[in-house]
């Protein structure tokens, strides 16, 4: 090969990956905005698993820069989650002195979105007013972090040949979904990532207890997940839990199994904390908790999918 041929071929491989990292970083930061997007699932309604009402919040009235003067939203945190391991300690406790915008021993008070402003010692809620002041049921002031494993094949017939949809002629894509016991909505078998874990063992785990229920299937996917997955979010989840102190955040990957051979051949069980699980065709109309359907379409845009 002559060296100009190989130059040329160096040239054409670097702007290939640039193009992928473009991509992938374009695609990280289209969801969600502060100052540009607007939650929806966390204003105007109950508390979930409480008797709250949440002050009301319109579209205009959402960001903090907007003048707001009769604001004034309930302060409510959940009873149940007073002395929980998981959970911060009252914010009047002696022993609690948080470390805002950090990491806080191994509590990690950082937002994806850069640093949360505070008032009267609080954290704010980086998208803005939720009609709800307190922690309601999430565990840590601040960002609540999690972890979401989009575990995906492609859809085949019973010949184990490629479906693909005839209006646009792309492969259907489906992806592992479980039903929410708390809302009964379906989701991304997702959860909270622990006091200094790995993000990947938080999607492992997740992902094993939620979808195989701690069968002896969790060895097969051992290898599955140990390949790491391609993240496609990081960012704020619109969540009905979330509240003007207290919000959550997530990482998503997705892992694919792009000849449906490994967790693609599975038997799914659904495990505590879903009433169900299921193999899910996705497509525009896909209905998913919080703001999962938005992050489930950036997989399809990476793997050029029906949508």
């Amino acid at each position: 090969m002559t060296s100009s041929k190989f130059a040329l071929l160096l040239f054409l491989c670097l702007l290939q990956f640039f193009e992928g990292f473009l991509t992938s970083a374009l695609m990280m930061s289209s969801l969600v905005k502060p100052g540009i997007f607007r939650h929806l699932m966390c204003r105007n309604n109950m508390y979930p698993r409480s008797s709250v009402l949440r002050f009301p919040v319109s579209d205009e009235q959402v960001f903090w820069s907007e003048p707001y003067p009769d604001y004034c939203p309930p302060e409510y945190t959940s009873p149940h989650i007073g002395g929980q391991v998981w959970a911060d300690p009252p914010l009047n406790s002696e022993v609690f002195k948080p470390q805002w915008n950090q990491l806080d021993g191994q509590v990690n008070r950082k937002s994806f979105h850069g640093s949360y402003k505070l008032r009267d010692g609080l954290p704010l809620n980086p998208i803005g007013r939720t009609g709800l002041s307190g922690r309601g049921s999430l565990g840590r002031w601040g960002p609540n972090h999690a972890a979401d494993p989009i575990v995906t094949r492609w859809k085949r017939n019973e010949q184990g040949a490629l479906e693909a949809n005839p209006a646009t002629g792309k492969n259907i894509l489906q992806m592992v979904a479980i039903q929410r016991s708390d809302n009964k909505l379906w989701a991304i078998p997702g959860g909270m990532v622990d006091p200094g874990e790995n993000v990947s063992v938080t999607l492992k785990r997740e992902f094993t207890e939620e979808a195989l229920n701690f069968t002896d299937k969790a060895n097969m996917v051992e290898q599955f997940f140990r390949e790491g997955g391609v993240q496609v979010y990081q960012g704020y989840v619109d969540d009905f839990r979330n509240t003007d102190n207290a919000w959550m955040e997530t990482t998503a990957l997705n892992f694919h199994d792009e000849d449906g051979s490994q967790v693609g051949q599975l038997e799914l069980l659904a495990g505590d904390d879903a009433t169900n699980v299921r193999w899910t065709d996705v497509d525009s109309g896909l209905k998913l908790h919080a703001n999962h359907a938005d992050i489930v379409r950036e997989v399809v845009i990476r793997l050029n999918a029906h949508w």
